[in-house]
């Protein structure tokens, strides 16, 4: 299992277009792959459970992934969400 602490540099957050392409990144993996804030921890796949989150821009979230492929989920998760553009 790999865990990383990453703070979120897209400009709007984690509104719904965000949210729909990390979905789209943590569903080319087969590990399971989650993120906390809070206390809460949700599938990275699932497009209902990321939009509870409501995660804005400067916030940080501990990604999780737990299988063969983890350590390239985790590096594409965070170069995803530290894209400022």
């Amino acid at each position: 299992m790999t865990r990383k602490e990453i703070t979120i540099q897209l400009p709007s957050g984690l509104e719904a277009r965000p949210v729909a392409l990390l979905v789209q990144v943590a569903s080319q993996y087969e590990s399971e792959i989650h993120l906390e804030s809070e206390g809460r921890t949700v599938n990275a796949k699932s497009i209902m459970g990321m939009m509870t989150l409501g995660l804005a821009s400067g916030e940080k979230v501990v990604v999780t992934a737990n299988g063969k492929d983890e350590a390239e989920a985790i590096q594409n998760i965070e170069e995803y969400l530290s894209a400022t553009k």
